[in-house]
């Protein structure tokens, strides 16, 4: 692909250039000025730190640390270079170094960039108010750390071993940057390659699919099961994420809005629903969420949410689904939603051992 200038009677074709050739330098110009307006390559994401190598034995760093909304790391490499070199491996490794990251952690590490940068503020409150949340939740906190992957440009190798470690739910995207010479100036031609546009909402729904099936055979690192009774219907042995969908669903079809029950649900869940206009069934959920989502510069994770078809519920003139993402708020959640309409005849409670 090139870019063309829109003459009066013809195309003219831009010429392609290089970093090296226009005397970009990879960290002292690409990295600073992207640094800046990092929403070109990673859009609604919050730099942690720059150059981080907070491990033993080792001089490797991280170019650019970030996080974004979902609370999951984002580590992002740069290269200037016409074939990304082996950056993916790279990635990974210091993907690795930081999964283990607590929100203390991240803290530090955002306060060493803005003592560097001149940022004012606490950086405990900028990281809280960037997620939305009233205080830090450290289970929710990097559950995931994803990677972008910067560079003029691929070679096939690479991008062959990116869409393979992307098949078993990894996140990582590869973004080129393109120069080109246009009279005396520098344009930038700025496009994701891996995963294309195009081939999102399948790749967002494959993933998808892979987490419920790998979350039913584990069934979450917690295995307390729960019996939810409404009216006359039990439902027993209920992993508790599915517990609590028995019940928003019953409070839903019973006239109780979504945002009646988000407010009944513990501050320290950041985001109970997510919703598309009109009556969908869950491909057009996903792709409609997707979408929306894409306007926005932001990402849509169905993997996130309960949007199967026989969970996803209509309030009005939307089309509701609700999060997956609970930790141990889910008890008090349950009990807070339950005690609040005593009419509407739900309970439930821890079930008995097996064989009791």
């Amino acid at each position: 692909m090139a870019i063309y200038e829109l003459q009066s009677d013809k195309l003219e074709k831009l010429p392609r250039t290089s970093f090296g050739q226009s005397g970009i330098k990879e960290r002292q110009d690409l990295q600073r000025i992207l640094r800046a307006q990092l929403d070109v390559i990673c859009p609604d994401t919050l730099i942690l730190g720059e150059e981080y190598g907070g491990w033993d034995e080792s001089r490797r760093r991280i170019d650019l640390l970030g996080l974004d909304k979902d609370a999951n790391l984002v580590v992002i490499e740069l290269k200037r270079t016409e074939d990304g070199g082996h950056m993916e491996l790279q990635a990974i490794r210091y993907a690795a170094m930081v999964s283990t990251m607590t929100f203390e952690q991240a803290v530090n590490v955002r306060q060493e960039f803005q003592a560097d940068n001149n940022i004012e503020g606490d950086p405990a409150d900028h990281i809280l108010r960037f997620l939305g949340w009233p205080k830090p939740v450290e289970e929710d906190f990097a559950q995931n750390v994803n990677i972008v992957l910067v560079s003029s440009d691929f070679s096939k190798e690479l991008t062959t071993a990116v869409l393979w470690l992307n098949s078993f739910d990894l996140d990582i995207r590869c973004v080129r940057l393109s120069p080109y010479q246009f009279e005396d100036r520098l344009l930038l031609d700025v496009q994701q390659v891996v995963p294309l546009p195009e081939a999102a909402a399948y790749q967002i729904q494959v993933r998808a699919k892979n987490q419920k099936e790998r979350r039913s055979r584990e069934g979450g690192s917690d295995w307390t099961r729960y019996d939810v009774r409404v009216d006359d219907q039990l439902y027993e042995r209920q992993y508790k994420r599915r517990a609590i969908l028995i019940i928003v669903s019953t409070l839903v079809k019973r006239g109780i809005s979504p945002e009646r029950i988000a407010e009944l649900i513990p501050c320290t869940m950041n985001r109970a629903w997510t919703s598309c206009q009109g009556t969908l069934d869950s491909d057009q959920f996903i792709e409609s969420g997707t979408r929306d989502a894409k306007a926005e510069g932001k990402n849509f994770d169905a993997g996130r949410w309960f949007c199967d078809k026989d969970e996803l519920l209509q309030f009005e003139d939307r089309t509701f689904a609700f999060s997956n993402q609970w930790g141990t708020d889910t008890p008090a959640a349950m009990q807070n939603l339950t005690a609040a309409y005593p009419e509407f005849n739900i309970s439930v409670e821890p079930s008995p051992p097996l064989g009791d």
